[in-house]
């Protein structure tokens, strides 16, 4: 029988982006916005008590899901959301995320803190960080894109 364990972590990460708080938060609140730079929701249901859902992966596998439940939502300042998150058919872990949008000169300083627990070697705080660094800069050019194209 393999080991079982869990390891549990926080970081944080922040961002500051060239659009306003309210462009921020639409990114996170509007499903259509959202698919453009994290993954297309199955479900997606933006209030408290809501939930959002997502799987899929590369071709050749494995499939992630995504299943969150939102905490608290204050628009245009604060989004919480708790989620597990699944390797086909395995939880590899379980988290609450805080993002806190503040209002700077010339747009909005974005902090986005993670706890989580990381289950049996399956995923790591670091791989995680890594993963939503990647996700928050996909955050930034969309947001750029916007703002080319008039949005």
């Amino acid at each position: 029988m393999n080991e079982r364990f869990v390891k549990h972590g926080t970081f944080v990460i922040e961002r500051t982006y060239a659009a306003s708080p309210e462009r921020v938060y639409e990114a996170w609140a509007d499903p259509d916005a959202k698919a453009r730079w994290f993954s297309k929701p199955e479900i997606f249901d933006f209030r408290v008590g809501g939930r959002e859902y997502s799987s899929g992966g590369p071709p050749e596998g494995p499939i992630f899901t995504f299943d969150a439940s939102y905490q608290e939502i204050v628009p245009e300042q604060r989004i919480v959301y708790t989620y597990s998150m699944d390797m086909n058919d395995v939880r590899i872990s379980v988290s609450m995320t805080t993002i806190e949008l503040i209002e700077v000169d010339g747009g909005t300083k974005l902090i986005f803190t993670e706890q989580g627990a990381f289950f049996d070697g399956h995923d790591t705080l670091e791989i995680r960080e890594h993963g939503t660094g990647e996700l928050l800069n996909a955050l930034g050019k969309s947001l750029e894109g916007d703002e080319e194209n008039g949005g």
